[in-house]
């Protein structure tokens, strides 16, 4: 490993600190005798009969975890739907495992149970809600007569067709139950505080985890539009369809717009998020003697493309020290897609590396990493990978073809085979990916 390689997983390292949940949830709820602080609002706890904590989310156990260190024998019973493996202790609150990211019957039967105790809250219970990365997925209750089989389909050919998060979203909040605003309805008139660890562009409170506590902005006639974006009308099973032209026909209500009175006992909260992980990693490259440049933390379109305009600015860095002198950290955040053209195995971004990879060949002092902040890539237990301008003659010497594994979307054997594989498992966050790009070394 190359002392680039290092820095370069130091710095990814110090951006997951960053956004540790726990850190995160206890920034935002303190309590001070009886009162319970979140952000800049108060809630006297003797005012309130029972507390109850339900969410969903790949960092919903540590998320968890913090509220009951917070609150502890305070909690009257919760329920939190996380990613299968993605656990924590608990002692108050029950986790339910389920999958990610195509949801299965474990998340709609505790999504089931979610909404029933958001359904027997009452004017005197406050109703704590956590929900983080996944939560899409792994808080499934599909609207009738549409079936999970159904939904899990929607959800595959989305996911397949490059779609990006904000649009995946719109369409599961009108085949949901739950999302869009609809838990918040659920658990009118409690009070509700929805603390987010958010994993999507911009931080919109109705895109993470499909806002199951704030007001949606998207419609049915949205929802059905994004079908046709990605010629999916054909392929999408007939209740799916009827469903949103029935929404769209006024047939259907809609799910909670900004204004209603349900919102008025309602908070929603951003406790952490990429920008939060970006600065820091931008921090420590710092202190290991790099020129930091963050180019965003917006960043999201075809996997591909972004990683070769990450690899140009690194050429011209190097050529030119522009837009920042060497050694410099060139880091972006954010969400990219891939369109699925091959039946190899990977993930966004262990493509992004592989894509970088292969602009980057042969030109020397270069390292990209491309990582996952929950630890999971894709359907692969790696959260990344991690390159340089080495890469492809290190593959050429095992008869990996950079090209091909590209084209047919199989990263992961790949950067596998090359030892190249960022490992972390199970994180207990997720505030999207880090990207990074190092180019020349600090004295």
């Amino acid at each position: 490993m190359t002392r680039q390689h290092r820095h370069a997983l130091r710095i990814f390292r110090t951006a997951l600190k960053a956004a540790d949940p726990v850190e995160a949830v206890r920034r935002s709820l303190r309590l001070h005798g009886n009162t319970l602080m979140v952000g800049a609002r108060r809630y006297y706890l003797g005012s309130f009969e029972r507390i109850l904590v339900v969410g969903a989310g790949k960092a919903g156990a540590t998320m968890a975890s913090a509220v009951e260190h917070v609150l502890g024998r305070r909690i009257t019973a919760g329920l939190i739907n996380t990613k299968y493996q993605h656990t924590a202790r608990l002692r108050r609150i029950e986790l339910n495992e389920c999958g990610h990211p195509v949801p299965d019957e474990n998340g709609v039967a505790g999504a089931r149970r979610i909404a029933e105790l958001a359904r027997g809250a009452g004017p005197h219970d406050l109703v704590l809600c956590l929900i983080s990365g996944g939560a899409s997925a792994l808080m499934p209750l599909p609207a009738g007569p549409i079936t999970l089989e159904e939904k899990q389909q929607v959800t595959r050919l989305l996911l397949r067709s490059g779609a990006n998060i904000h649009e995946i979203n719109a369409v599961r909040k009108h085949l949901s139950a739950i999302k869009g605003g609809q838990l918040a309805r659920l658990a009118a008139p409690a009070t509700v505080v929805a603390l987010m660890l958010s994993d999507v562009i911009g931080d919109d409170l109705d895109v993470i985890g499909s806002g199951p506590t704030a007001p949606d902005a998207s419609t049915f006639q949205r929802a059905r539009s994004i079908l046709a974006k990605y010629a999916l009308m054909d392929q999408a099973p007939a209740a799916v369809i009827e469903r949103l032209r029935a929404g769209e026909a006024g047939l259907i209500p809609e799910t909670p717009k900004a204004g209603e009175a349900l919102f008025h006992r309602v908070q929603n909260v951003v406790v952490g998020s990429n920008r939060l992980a970006v600065n820091a990693a931008a921090l420590q490259a710092r202190q290991l003697g790099y020129r930091p440049l963050v180019l965003s933390t917006l960043v999201e379109g075809e996997t591909r493309e972004i990683a070769r305009m990450h690899a140009a600015i690194a050429r011209e860095v190097k050529l030119s020290g522009r837009p920042v002198k060497p050694p410099a950290c060139i880091l972006s955040g954010g969400e990219t897609t891939v369109t699925v053209k091959g039946d190899g195995k990977g993930g966004r971004n262990q493509e992004f590396a592989l894509a970088a990879a292969i602009e980057l060949a042969g030109v020397d002092a270069v390292t990209v990493l491309s990582a996952g902040t929950d630890g999971t890539d894709g359907p692969t237990d790696a959260a990344g990978a991690i390159a340089d301008g080495e890469t492809l003659a290190r593959a050429r010497k095992l008869d990996l073809e950079a090209v091909r594994h590209l084209a047919e979307n199989n990263a992961y054997p790949f950067f596998d085979a090359l030892g190249d594989l960022v490992c972390t498992g199970p994180t207990g966050t997720n505030v999207m990916d880090v990207m990074l790009v190092l180019v020349g070394c600090p004295a």
